[in-house]
């Protein structure tokens, strides 16, 4: 059974405020191709499902060994109920074949996708459960303590793969204040770290799905655990780790978001 489609991923029509677009994007296709206005969307009010407390147990850090390159697991980052609701929202959204504002070749990026700004209310306690297992400066830069609003999420259906790849940095994102528009914040503030936040796993019946982080000497898979985060570097410089998700099979799809790790670079030599 679809997890868009099992009761335990849905909630009654009330629960959850209408959304609209607050941007649109050029989107690229899987295999080649482009949809002129793919929308991004945003919750007209905040989610009352999607407003995180505090959590315990404190979350931990486990480092992982990559020939010299930078990648960790934190886990106990969202609660299975958080995931759980994180996945709902994104389905009344709606996954597209089309990703908004991603350039990727045809036979890359083999999965669906929707993107949407999330709320203050879910970003800065996630940010809080998590900020001081993150590195404080990466070449140069400084941990900004907030997340990019931005959530670029990804469903894996059967047989979907995202094959090997480095994420580009980004700027970071918000909703203004009228929650009407997407807002780009200041040039100085650049992600550094992809993080992949797993919002289900093998424990509700995902079969395959592993992260695979390549280095020189080989490489390393990544079970997804609900609840959990990978990290590692991004951009495009010899430190950047290449990856790809591997191929998911069966009747239950693989969620996973990918958010950035923000720094400001005012006082680094350069932007990785």
């Amino acid at each position: 059974m679809n997890q868009a489609t099992n009761p335990h991923y849905l909630q009654a029509q009330h629960d959850w405020p209408e959304h609209q677009a607050v941007a649109h994007l050029v989107g690229s296709l899987p295999m080649g191709g482009v949809v002129p206005h793919t929308p991004v969307h945003a919750f007209k009010q905040p989610p009352e499902t999607l407003r995180l407390g505090e959590m315990t147990p404190t979350a931990t850090r486990q480092d992982i060994e990559l020939g010299g390159l930078l990648a960790f697991v934190i886990d106990h980052v969202v609660t299975h109920k958080e995931a759980d609701a994180i996945v709902q929202a994104t389905e009344r959204m709606g996954y597209r074949p089309e990703a908004p504002g991603i350039a990727t070749p045809p036979g890359m990026r083999m999965n669906k996708s929707v993107h949407w700004l999330a709320d203050e209310a879910m970003m800065q306690p996630m940010f809080a459960r998590i900020g001081h297992l993150l590195p404080a400066t990466l070449d140069g830069g400084a941990l900004f303590p907030a997340f990019s609003h931005r959530m670029n999420m990804y469903r894996y259906d059967d047989q979907d793969v995202f094959n090997r790849h480095t994420d580009g940095n980004w700027p970071g994102y918000s909703l203004s204040e009228d929650r009407s528009e997407m807002q780009a914040w200041p040039s100085n503030l650049r992600s550094g770290l992809t993080m992949l936040l797993y919002l289900n796993g093998p424990e509700d019946g995902v079969q395959g799905g592993h992260t695979r982080l390549l280095h020189r000497h080989g490489a390393v898979d990544v079970v997804p655990k609900k609840g959990s985060a990978l990290f590692f570097r991004h951009g495009f410089g010899p430190t950047s780790v290449v990856h790809e998700g591997c191929r998911v099979s069966g009747p239950v799809p693989k969620y996973v978001a990918r958010i950035n790790v923000m720094y400001d670079w005012r006082a680094a030599p350069h932007v990785a």
